[in-house]
């Protein structure tokens, strides 16, 4: 019997930093890095040629930090969960998550892309382990210190 799309991404949250393109190749997504103009993070198109076997890719902005191109691919993977239905010929998304979707559905897409990258439960495990700041969270799962922040719902000001 074939998982369930939540299966798929519990079973990658079991090593930290959760692997996004893992979770992709198994959805059957293809990655792609690119350029893109006015700060846009990303696009998740389907594209039958390019697309993997699902039949959708996605391309997140290689001139953004790493930490971004994770919470991209997570919320264009979040997308392909929930409104897989009403991509289309695609999703762009700026550097505020905002798309043709409208903002319901993009704030839906960067709570679920929080969970697959922070999931409460693992959260909890590293701060019994001692990982107490937003720092130390951080850097254990491979996310910027604003997005960790948010996550915990904490106030938090770069240096």
């Amino acid at each position: 019997m074939p998982k369930t799309d939540y299966e798929v991404i519990r079973s990658h949250q079991e090593t930290l930093p959760v692997s996004v393109g893992e979770i992709a190749a198994e959805f059957g997504i293809r990655l792609y890095d690119g350029l893109w103009r006015n700060g846009e993070s990303g696009q998740i198109v389907r594209d039958r040629e390019r697309g993997g076997r699902s039949g959708f890719m996605i391309v997140a902005n290689e001139q953004h930090p790493r930490t971004r191109r994770r919470f991209t691919i997570a919320h264009e993977i979040a997308h392909y969960v929930l409104h897989r239905t009403k991509i289309g010929d695609g999703v762009t998304d700026d550097s505020l998550y905002r798309s043709r979707l409208g903002g319901s559905l993009e704030m839906q897409a960067n709570e679920f892309a929080a969970w697959i990258l922070m999931p409460w439960d693992l959260l909890r495990s590293e701060a019994e382990r001692g990982a107490n700041s937003v720092e130390a969270l951080a850097e254990i799962f491979d996310v910027s210190r604003s997005t960790m922040a948010v996550r915990l719902r904490v106030p938090y000001e770069a240096e």
